[in-house]
């Protein structure tokens, strides 16, 4: 059996892996992870509800990627204003 395939898709899905933030150093940032990871969770519930069965590990792994960026871009414009709640809760 050849190994290239999984090699080549184990490196395919670590060049697609976002590195994890930063250490949060006020309650803001703090805030804007936490919603930024719920919105994440949701986008990846809602992607698997809908998922086929056909999908290959890499589309996953991109999707997922693309998912966490969207989050994180929207939580860092207001998202859902769930980080302003947080952030007088943890200030």
């Amino acid at each position: 059996m050849n190994a290239a395939p999984v090699q080549a898709a184990a490196s395919e899905a670590a060049l697609l892996t976002t590195p994890p933030p930063a250490k949060p150093q006020t309650p803001a940032e703090a805030a804007k992870q936490f919603e930024a990871l719920l919105i994440a969770q949701m986008l990846r519930t809602a992607r698997e509800s809908m998922a086929d069965d056909g999908a290959d590990s890499t589309s996953e792994t991109m999707f997922d990627v693309a998912g966490q960026q969207f989050a994180q871009m929207l939580a860092e414009r207001g998202g859902f204003g769930l980080s302003k709640v947080i952030e007088g809760g943890l200030g």
